[in-house]
């Protein structure tokens, strides 16, 4: 192929006494013209190898079907009204609903009706304890900013906002609905140049007021690249404050009475751990912990007895156990008025459900009727009652909401099934193990036509592997699409995720982060060993820090897989933090500006680990140009150093939208990427699409 002319500079730095080689430094700054002239013309022959792919419409057929299947959000109660989030076949986004306690349902917020384009999303939202106020965070073009707003449910009428700057805001009201807590980035001309994507404080704020006069509670002087969390108690006495430095699996917690002051004391800082922790409504300090417990467990203290909050003290309500990992817990009412936990566990990555005593006594029942599949929410209504609901979803159901009784506790019904399109074509699923390399086993779901390898097929291989994300069971139009026209879809449970507790993500990250790519090489060398696969009908395909996966797995492993789509990735690993929101993740993979990391970083960053000579399997890289997380350049990048480097006749590709991020869009940019990639793939693997299952 004839790719477009890409300078290549003599540029090294001497990093730490290492030379670095950087040649595509001037793919960095997309102003500068021969960076625009080279993604003009990488547009261009993108279009016109994407628009010739044999699939594209078929895929894209099926897709339109699949993708607008329908989700349901699990609901949120407050004082008898019902919120939650749908989205119908037909709809671009979801819409947030509330259910009236005499059962009409009204729309709150319509992102379509806010913006026909299509380019505004709803980012988060939070009813207040009454029920009769809602804030909610709107974000345009794909920027991720969540401007924050308020608005009163009965009548819909705006009572404030656009507060701006908002971005991962938490809100947590307090009784009556006049006053919130919220988080906010202080305004770029009071940050340093470069930083204003971080420095976050906790506000006191009141609807209606001017935010420039909210008083600060917390975050001055602290890590400029902390989150933070907020919580209050349903009586309005107690604040919960946490703070992470960036995405580290570690958090310091501070209580306040506001009864007594307000002050925020210390209940867990400097501790390698993370903990989630509340007031509920029988008076009590719960405590969702991984620490000494990388498992996790629920415990509960005494707000009011500062003693009991030093984790020898805690009262283990549900322990840690030894081989599945407790994720979400909601409170609930037994048939006898007890109090009652109903807790999400999962193992090998498939939830299991089950309701405990409240006191510590033990477990009560395992809810026997929930479906092998992914629980991703239980809610009940903060002042009590014994029911809950349940958001579920499987590889061949679209997001629901079930309902579960303390009367029948073993079971489930349905609360609020999603609609699907058209037909979804029948999966089975398959449980399988790879060895990686030190001999660790990584958890593999194969979905295919017949859940046996009769016969090798076209196979997509698809992980992430960091941040503490478990890849569960979920509804997928793409793995569903590619499994109706024939193929194999693989999800792999790699290390650096959360499918075996806080120990698995660890044994993924930083020093350690070389295993997650060879928990991956070993995935396709066993689908190709099982006879699910060849190598010459394997693919990869993975996105943000899955796409750094698939791109250290096609630097160091070319002869692995024929085809690659690498989606939004981190590729440069020793530029990465100086850009988008890359320095909030140096706990993760480690930084540049440590001689030892930097050796770390170098070992796999796949920008740095290009080989001119190698032959490269056929990839697609897909990014999007409002992303404020993972710059494009890192795709322009090393897209750029494979089209000089590769012998192979494969073509080595860049697609790239406008006005859309890296988080979430409109369903018909989904069925257009979607269509992209499934058909490049399929090109490449020798899909043909017929259909005969797999």
């Amino acid at each position: 192929m004839r790719y477009p002319e890409a300078p290549r500079l003599d540029l090294v730095e001497d990093l730490h006494g290492t030379p670095v080689a950087d040649p595509y430094r001037w793919l960095e700054d997309v102003e500068d013209p021969r960076t625009r002239a080279w993604t003009d013309a990488q547009d261009a022959l993108t279009a016109e190898r994407l628009a010739a792919l044999p699939l594209r419409a078929r895929f894209a057929e099926r897709l339109e079907q699949l993708v607008h299947a329908g989700a349901v959000g699990v609901p949120v109660h407050r004082a008898g009204r019902a919120f939650s989030t749908r989205r119908d076949p037909g709809q671009e986004h979801a819409v947030l609903r509330v259910r009236e306690p005499d059962g009409t349902v009204r729309v709150l917020v319509d992102p379509m009706a806010i913006d026909p384009e299509g380019t505004t999303t709803l980012d988060a939202w939070s009813p207040s304890w009454e029920g009769d106020r809602l804030a909610y965070q709107l974000s345009t073009g794909g920027d991720e900013e969540s401007r924050l707003y308020v608005l009163d449910v009965a009548t819909g009428e705006q009572l404030d906002g656009p507060v701006d700057r908002c971005r991962y805001s938490p809100v947590a009201w307090l009784p009556g609905g006049e006053e919130l807590f919220y988080v906010r980035r202080l305004a770029p001309d009071r940050v340093p140049a470069g930083e204003e994507q971080y420095h976050r404080r906790v506000w006191r704020h009141r609807v209606g007021a001017d935010p420039e006069t909210d008083v600060l509670v917390h975050g001055e002087g602290l890590d400029p690249t902390n989150y933070y969390g907020v919580r209050t108690s349903r009586d309005g006495r107690w604040l919960t404050v946490s703070a992470s430095a960036g995405t580290a699996p570690r958090d310091d917690v501070w209580l306040a009475d506001l009864a007594a002051g307000g002050e925020l004391r210390e209940l867990q800082v400097g501790v390698d751990a993370q903990t989630s922790a509340w007031v509920a409504r029988d008076g009590r300090l719960w405590l969702v912990s991984d620490r000494d417990a990388p498992r996790w467990r629920l415990a509960v203290a005494d707000p009011e007895d500062s003693a009991t909050w030093d984790v020898d003290a805690w009262s283990d309500v549900i322990p840690q156990s030894d081989d599945r990992v407790l994720s979400d817990v909601a409170l609930v009412d037994g048939p006898d008025g007890t109090l009652q936990v109903l807790a999400v566990h999962s193992v090998d990555a498939t939830d299991r459900l089950s309701v405990w005593a409240a006191d510590g006594s033990g477990k009560r029942h395992d809810v026997t009727a929930l479906p092998p599949g992914s629980v991703s929410g239980v809610t009940s209504p903060p002042e009590g009652g014994s029911t809950a609901w349940v958001g579920y979803t499987d590889y061949a159901t679209p997001p629901s909401v079930l309902r579960w009784d303390a009367a029948e506790p073993e079971a489930l019904a349905d609360n609020e099934r999603a609609p699907v399109a058209g037909d979804v074509p029948a999966v089975a699923v398959v449980e399988t193990h790879a060895t990686s390399a030190d001999g660790t086993p990584v958890h593999l779901f194969v979905l295919s036509g017949t859940g046996t390898p009769d016969t090798p097929r076209p196979t997509v291989l698809y992980g992430y592997g960091g941040f503490n994300v478990s890849l569960t069971p979920a509804y997928s139009a793409q793995a569903l699409s590619w499994v109706a026209a024939g193929g194999v879809w693989v999800v792999a449970n790699l290390r650096g995720g959360s499918e075996h507790g806080e120990e698995w993500h660890r044994a993924g990250m930083r020093e350690r982060k070389q295993n997650v790519f060879d928990d991956f090489a070993a995935a396709g060398e066993h689908l190709v060993a099982e006879g699910w696969t060849t190598h010459e009908q394997l693919a990869v395909m993975g996105g943000s820090n899955g796409g750094l996966l698939v791109g250290a797995t096609l630097t160091q492993r070319p002869d692995l897989a024929a085809a690659v789509v690498c989606s939004a990735p981190l590729l440069d690993m020793v530029r990465y933090e100086r850009f988008g929101l890359g320095r909030t993740w140096n706990d993760e993979y480690g930084t540049a500006e440590d001689p030892v990391e930097l050796g770390w970083l170098l070992g796999y960053s796949p920008y740095h680990n290009v080989r001119e000579g190698a032959a490269y399997p056929a990839v697609l890289f897909t990014t999007f140009e409002s992303d404020t997380r993972v710059d494009p350049l890192h795709a322009r990048k090393l897209a750029a150093a494979l089209q000089h480097a590769t012998t192979a006749a494969a073509p080595v590709l860049l697609r790239r939208e406008v006005a859309v991020g890296h988080g979430a869009r409109a369903v018909s940019r989904t069925v257009g990427l979607a269509a992209d990639q499934l058909a490049f793939l399929a090109a490449h693997t020798g899909l043909a699409g017929s259909g005969t299952g797999g």
